[in-house]
């Protein structure tokens, strides 16, 4: 896990966490029984207990002023971060998401993966630790697993280039998802990068046309696929592997055409606090806001404080979710789930236009 990191929204929750491993102290201090002096013992002499000896019954014992206190702060704590995290803003939800200690892909394969074997290579350049992939069990269904991986410590981080993928790296993840068509298994994937590696190699081995292969593929696999956004679901980079039948998304994750601060630069050329703030309000990326416009198709709950604060807890949820979707989707015909994947992405972006003249003589 990554060392102590603060959002600053959350300063009162530390203050409170300091003020409970305090109490803790105290009540641990108060409960530790007196040391018992036992009598000396003599070499030789058989030590046996006394007849008719018979353990006093014990009373129940009441809490302690300082177990009160602590059970009030733990209680505050949770309702603080109930509230906390109801409230989060959008530029909020992305330092969320942004989290270091918040799960990534291989998190998620470690807890609702069985018998998981990784893949590797795209069969043309190399492999590119960025995208995970690989053959597993979710619940009852065997399935083709992938996903960004953005890395833990330092070094893992420059591997993976923390989370944005090279074209090798969504060529393996095509490679993979044209496999698993092969056999019959469906796909679920995990999105959670920035966007993809916008550097030069990676715009000499064709990064572009990579990600626009595999949303054209992604269309037309005769499979289902799943796709959940745990993290940053940032532009192409996110899409490239997100072109499924059922799109989920994290509560305190976001999915958006471009990062804040990307969008802060072009309109204002320059991304500060302020300007990214206004940014992440402009381009509706909340869950709740991809839900409204028809972008995913379910919120994930997470536990209280986010997923970053109970790994475990989180991978249930997602584990539930998944398995509920494969479970309506593997009873499909192929035709059917490439002609509903059809209209679902067709639908995106689709208004009503009402001229003025139309709207006036409407209202007479």
């Amino acid at each position: 896990m990554a060392g102590f990191y603060q959002l600053d929204f959350e300063r009162p929750v530390d203050e409170l966490d300091q003020r409970i491993r305090s109490l803790e102290a105290r009540a641990l201090a108060e409960a530790a029984p007196e040391e018992a002096v036992a009598p000396p013992f003599r070499e030789g002499e058989a030590i046996t207990p006394g007849e008719g000896d018979a353990p006093e019954p014990v009373a129940a014992k009441k809490p302690s002023e300082v177990e009160l206190e602590l059970s009030a702060a733990r209680s505050e704590r949770a309702e603080l971060l109930a509230k906390l995290y109801k409230e989060l803003s959008p530029w909020d939800t992305v330092r969320v998401a942004r989290h270091p200690d918040r799960p990534q892909t291989r998190d998620y394969v470690e807890r609702i993966c069985k018998d998981f074997c990784e893949l590797h290579g795209d069969r043309r350049f190399g492999d590119d630790p960025a995208m995970v992939t690989g053959f597993a069990r979710i619940g009852a269904h065997k399935c083709l697993v992938l996903g960004h991986q953005k890395g833990r410590t330092t070094q893992d981080k420059l591997a993976c280039h923390f989370g944005c993928a090279h074209p090798e790296g969504y060529r393996k993840a095509m490679a993979k998802m044209k496999l698993a068509e092969k056999f019959g298994r469906p796909i679920v994937t995990f999105v959670d990068t920035p966007g993809a590696y916008p550097g030069l190699g990676a715009e000499a081995r064709g990064q572009a046309e990579a990600i626009a292969v595999n949303l054209r593929e992604m269309a037309r696999l005769r499979t289902p696929i799943v796709s959940v956004v745990i993290g940053e679901g940032g532009s192409g980079g996110a899409l490239g592997i997100a072109v499924a039948d059922r799109v989920g998304m994290l509560r305190h994750a976001w999915y958006s055409v471009i990062s804040p601060e990307g969008c802060a630069a072009i309109l204002w050329k320059q991304a500060n606090e302020r300007t990214n703030s206004a940014a992440a309000d402009a381009l509706k990326l909340t869950a709740n806001d991809n839900v409204k416009l028809g972008i995913i198709d379910t919120i994930i709950d997470e536990p209280v404080g986010g997923a970053h604060r109970d790994l475990d807890g989180a991978a249930k949820l997602v584990e539930r979710w998944v398995s509920e979707q494969l479970d309506d989707l593997t009873g499909r015909t192929p035709d059917a789930l490439v002609d509903q994947r059809y209209e679902r992405f067709r639908k995106l972006g689709s208004y009503l236009d009402e001229s003025p003249d139309e709207s006036a003589s409407a209202g007479e």
